[in-house]
C-alpha cells in the first residue's frame, strides 16, 4: 500500500492529502481498523482517514444507491449490507471459526480433499484426481497435496485448483458440481440473511458480487446462483462487478470530503464522482480481473 500512496502524494502540492479512504481486505474487526488507522496517522499521509473493509468499496462501486448488499468471493468470502436508514450489517469473516465457507482458498482445498479421497477409496470417484495430477505434472493428487505441504509447490499456486474445479464441474463431474453448487448456496445464504436481518425483504435492493471467483463469470456457478438468489430474494437485482472496487473507495472518499464542507455543492460532487469513475475505469492498470481464488 505504501508505494501506491507515495506515488499519488507526489502529485499534491504539499506531499500530503486532505483525506485518505482505505477500504482493505482483511479489515474485519474494529480492532484491526483502529490499528491500521493509527498506523496511517503515524505515516502522516493525510489529515484524516477512514479505514474499513473492502466490501464497502465493492458495494459503492456497484451501485449509486446509498443502500444494498455486497458479497466478495475472492481468496475468502465476505458480505456487507446497508439498509435505507443507514444501518450496517456485516460478518466477522475470519474463516471457518466464524461460520464462513467458500472463497478461493476453501474451494481449492475442497477440490484437493475430494481428489485425494477418491484415490485412496474414502470418497466418490471424481475427475478432480486426474485433473490435479496432470495440471501439476505429478503422478497423483496425493503427491500434489504432499508438495503443497512441503512447500515445493508454493501456496500461491493453490488458486489454480479453483480453475480446475470449475472446468471439471463444467464437464459434468458430479463431485465438482456439488462443490460449486455449495458455493452458490453460501452466497445466496449470505445475501438472504443480510436482507432479512436488515428488514429489506420488500425493498428492491442491489446485490453487488465481486472478487476473483465471481469475477470469472463461470456459468457453472452464476447460472444456479442467479436462479437460487431470485427464489430466495425476489426483490434483489444482482450484478457481477466489472468495475475495479478501488472506484468505490474513491467515490466514498469524495463523498466524505464533500460532507465536511460548510456549504454542500451536490452538483460539484456529482461531477467529481462522474469524472473519478470515468478516469479510473479507463486506466489500463485495472483492465485485468483477478484470477479465480484471489481477491
Amino acid at each position: 500500500m505504501g508505494p501506491a500512496v507515495q506515488d499519488v502524494l507526489r502529485f499534491t502540492a504539499t506531499g500530503r492529502a486532505d483525506h485518505l479512504a482505505a477500504y482493505l481486505a482483511g479489515v474485519d474487526l474494529p480492532e484491526e481498523a483502529a490499528a491500521i488507522r493509527e498506523a496511517l496517522h503515524a505515516k502522516g499521509w493525510s489529515d484524516t482517514a477512514v479505514v474499513d473493509n473492502d466490501t464497502f468499496a465493492l458495494l459503492r462501486a456497484g451501485t449509486d444507491r446509498d443502500f444494498g448488499v455486497a458479497v466478495v468471493c475472492g481468496a475468502g468470502i465476505n458480505c456487507v449490507g446497508v439498509a435505507p436508514d443507514g444501518t450496517h450489517l456485516r460478518f466477522p469473516a475470519l474463516g471457518r471459526i466464524t461460520g464462513d465457507w467458500g472463497g478461493g482458498q476453501e474451494l481449492a482445498e475442497e477440490a484437493l480433499w475430494w481428489a485425494v479421497r477418491a484415490e485412496d477409496g474414502r470418497g466418490d470417484a471424481t475427475a478432480l484426481s486426474v485433473a490435479a495430477a496432470t495440471h501439476f505434472g505429478l503422478p497423483d493428487a496425493t503427491a500434489v497435496a504432499a508438495r503443497f505441504h512441503l512447500g515445493t509447490l508454493p501456496a500461491g499456486r493453490m488458486h489454480e485448483l479453483v480453475t480446475l474445479l470449475f472446468s471439471v464441474a463444467a464437464d459434468g463431474d458430479r463431485v465438482a458440481q456439488s462443490v460449486v453448487l455449495r458455493q452458490a448456496d453460501e452466497i445466496v445464504l449470505l445475501v438472504s440473511t443480510t436482507v432479512r436481518r436488515l428488514g429489506m425483504e420488500a425493498t428492491p435492493v442491489d446485490v453487488v458480487l465481486g472478487g476473483g471467483v465471481l469475477g470469472g463469470r463461470d456459468r457453472i456457478l452464476l447460472d444456479p446462483l442467479t436462479i437460487r438468489l431470485r427464489e430466495a430474494v425476489p426483490m434483489a437485482r444482482a450484478t457481477v462487478l466489472s468495475t475495479p472496487p478501488v472506484v468505490g473507495a474513491v467515490l466514498l472518499g469524495l463523498e466524505q470530503v464533500w460532507g465536511r464542507r460548510p456549504t454542500p455543492d451536490p452538483v460539484g460532487l456529482e461531477d467529481a464522482l462522474r469524472r473519478a469513475r470515468a478516469g479510473i475505469e479507463a486506466a489500463p492498470t485495472f483492465a485485468r480481473s483477478a484470477p479465480r481464488g484471489e481477491p
